[in-house]
């Protein structure tokens, strides 16, 4: 956990857990699509990078866990009588998107370090959350830890396997930026990577 915070510019916001708290629906439902979002997003690099085996690999793997998660929560908004609704995407991801160069293989390393921030900061708000959630939600929660940590570790060690050291501590370095003005700066809307709620 301490690479993970380390990796990190800061760390989420009060604020963010506080409405996460009084917001648990939106939450649920929001957290399924991120893992849904994330199995799209191996699949998508699985299919453009189909001759990197260690990526196909990594990816195979990484999106069936996210299936199974997202299986999951499902499970769990079916027990609790949670309706699925529709739920906007949030900010979060689109704006680090906007920093992914057009030509390869920069394209590959932005992308790369952008899913081991996702990663990382969803591990941190498991994290941060499980000890406030009820006995079962709480140890969903903390059970995804490992993963979610496994997770950022292989996107971070895929983007220097594919990617110049110099140009990818650079993009680290960019991201990291960006990231940290998304997750402490107000936001419109709650989500589970949103930004402090205004």
């Amino acid at each position: 956990m301490q690479e993970m915070l380390d990796f990190l510019a800061c760390a989420t916001p009060q604020s963010w857990i506080e409405a996460a708290l009084k917001q648990q629906q939106v939450l649920l439902i929001d957290h399924k699509n991120c893992e849904w979002k994330a199995a799209a997003t191996a699949f998508h690099l699985m299919g453009k990078h189909a001759t990197k085996l260690d990526l196909v690999n990594k990816m195979s793997r990484l999106a069936r866990e996210e299936l199974v998660h997202m299986e999951q929560v499902l499970r769990i908004l079916k027990k609790r009588n949670i309706a699925l609704v529709s739920v906007s995407a949030s900010r979060y991801a689109s704006s680090l998107r906007e920093l992914v160069r057009a030509q390869e293989p920069y394209r590959l390393t932005d992308t790369l370090v952008i899913g081991a921030f996702i990663e990382c900061r969803s591990c941190e708000r498991f994290a941060a959350l499980a000890p406030h959630l009820d006995e079962e939600l709480g140890t969903f929660y903390g059970g995804l830890l490992k993963s979610e940590s496994r997770h950022f570790q292989d996107y971070l060690k895929l983007a220097y396997t594919y990617g110049e050291r110099a140009d990818v501590d650079a993009a680290v370095d960019r991201v990291r930026a960006l990231e940290a003005e998304l997750v402490s700066s107000p936001d419109r809307e709650f989500r589970f990577h949103s930004g402090c709620p205004v």
